[in-house]
């Protein structure tokens, strides 16, 4: 395009020139360059469009180009209906390298979507951060009195927190459960929402690790844990084994979410080489946190109840139970209140997950009270405590029948197809499911480990006020921080996928375009 340069005319003799463009504007036949053959020149040179951004007000448009998404771009800016010759240096259509500061902006906006929503937005903060403040208000007194304020004692060491925490280490391995089919198995629907599984996980690593570190009486001594300052008792110690697989998890996920979601602010696809070795090692790590939270019980030989072979599968069958649960409540619960494509495939294939767990779940524990119960000895006591009571005591059996009525009944309903499809009766196994699990994986299964003692002792175990408010309120810092991320996250990921769709030429639908970023 020469704009009636004499100099640049006198430079494109004997060249093959592009023929102009004409359109009609204001009553007037114009000729303009024209903008699609020009990218056909450079497609033959290996580069191809992968954005563009029109501006109407400036009356032009911006387009990137590169040898493919991820890389160095470059960026042809194309003015709409030049007719007259430049006359200052800034208004030539160009090509030059794009240079941003696309981190910063990043933030920036991430931070401003936080502190932008509806009421009801505002409100479930308020609500969040004032149950923070009092499970908060609780731990200052654990603290300032110590570990005498729970209703833990020597005889029963660990209780209410570590029951959590075994819980939590279970929903958060399950986030595989959309990963594999995912980047595996190329499942669109499920790839399109697979971050918000891995920030559910990452909510729920971080609430584990606040479980442990509460269930701490000096959690200023954790520096005796950093190497070459106190001892890690690495490889010896499965605590060790524990807080290298918890904080690992943390970190693949979060790094994993943030590459994505920062190439996709910017309307750039990710490039996979660079990101998928991760996901690889992210799901073998997913089995890892469950699998080494349960050798960490298995290896207490002095307890008969958790010195079980049947241990780990049963920890992961239950994991892919209650996970896929609660990852399918959260997000119908984002497909309400956003326009984030979350197809029901996707909550039917975490349905048909838990229907098959939960099976699996249900026989270890039918395998397990067989063995204990077929031929009973001394070492069946702590599961004769928790069914069926011992010598009078019997403080934790109705919730553990609670827990089997609960697993059974969500099992039935998962794996009667028109109950399965059915939204309501699906939810319902959800919670049942949720509820369920929380109970046979925590309470049913940390506390009868301590009872009886090895010498006989019955001590029978309920959190105190302070253990239930101090839990309430890791409950909620992991819900604010969920609520925090995705906020961030699915402005991002509505404007990304909705300039994809409409590249690929694919009609609006609720299932596939997001046209309204959440509030």
């Amino acid at each position: 395009e020469t704009h009636r340069r004499h100099e640049t005319a006198s430079l494109v003799l004997g060249l093959e020139l592009l023929p102009r463009r004409k359109v009609e504007y204001r009553g007037r036949v114009l000729e303009e360059f024209d903008l699609d053959a020009a990218l056909a020149f450079f497609n033959l040179l290996g580069l191809v469009e992968v954005r563009r951004h029109d501006v109407p007000a400036g009356r032009f448009t911006l387009v990137f180009l590169a040898t493919e998404a991820g890389a160095p771009e470059l960026e042809l800016t194309h003015n709409w209906d030049q007719d007259e010759a430049y006359s200052v240096g800034r208004n030539f259509g160009h090509l030059a390298y794009a240079v941003d500061e696309a981190l910063r902006g990043f933030l920036v906006d991430s931070l401003g979507h936080l502190v932008r929503g509806r009421l009801m937005y505002w409100a479930w903060l308020v609500l969040l951060l004032g149950l923070i403040a009092l499970g908060g208000w609780h731990y200052t007194l654990q603290l300032r009195e110590g570990l005498v304020v729970t209703n833990m004692t020597n005889q029963v060491s660990w209780g209410f927190y570590i029951s959590n925490f075994t819980f939590l280490v279970g929903v958060a391995a399950a986030a595989v459960m959309l990963v594999v089919p995912a980047y595996i198995f190329h499942r669109k629907d499920l790839k399109d929402v697979v971050l918000m599984g891995d920030t559910m996980a990452i909510a729920a690593v971080t609430m584990a690790i606040l479980f442990v570190v509460v269930d701490l009486g000096r959690p200023d001594r954790f520096w005796h844990l950093i190497p070459f300052i106190g001892r890690f008792n690495f490889p010896q110690s499965m605590l060790a084994w524990d807080v290298i697989v918890l904080n690992g998890y943390l970190l693949l996920n979060f790094g994993i979410s943030f590459y994505i979601v920062f190439n996709h602010y910017r309307g750039r696809e990710p490039s996979e080489s660079r990101y998928f070795p991760w996901v690889l090692l992210a799901i073998f790590w997913a089995i890892s946190i469950h699998t080494v939270t349960a050798f960490l019980y298995s290896a207490n030989s002095a307890r008969p109840y958790w010195h079980n072979a049947l241990l780990a599968p049963r920890f992961i069958a239950s994991a892919f139970a209650s996970g896929p649960a609660l990852m399918a409540i959260g997000l119908q619960v984002i497909r309400g209140i956003s326009d984030y494509p979350i197809r029901q495939s996707v909550i039917n294939h975490l349905a048909l997950v838990a229907a098959i767990a939960l099976q699996v779940t249900l026989f270890f524990l039918l395998a397990d009270l067989f063995t204990d119960f077929y031929n009973e000895g001394e070492h069946a006591a702590s599961a004769r405590y928790l069914f069926f009571g011992l010598d009078g005591h019997s403080g934790l059996t109705p919730w553990i029948w609670t827990a089997v009525v609960l697993l059974t009944t969500a099992m039935l309903i998962l794996m009667i197809h028109p109950l399965r499809k059915h939204p309501v009766y699906m939810n319902i196994a959800f919670v049942l499911t949720i509820v369920g699990v929380w109970i046979e994986k925590g309470m049913g299964l940390v506390i009868p480990a301590f009872v009886p003692t090895p010498i006989g002792e019955i001590y029978e175990y309920s959190p105190s006020l302070t253990e239930i408010m101090v839990s309430v309120g890791i409950w909620a810092f992991g819900l604010l921080l969920f609520t925090m991320l995705a906020k961030a996250a699915l402005p991002v990921q509505c404007r990304f996928l909705r300039e994809k769709n409409r590249r690929a030429g694919t009609e609006r639908n609720p299932d596939s375009d997001p046209a309204v970023e959440p509030d």
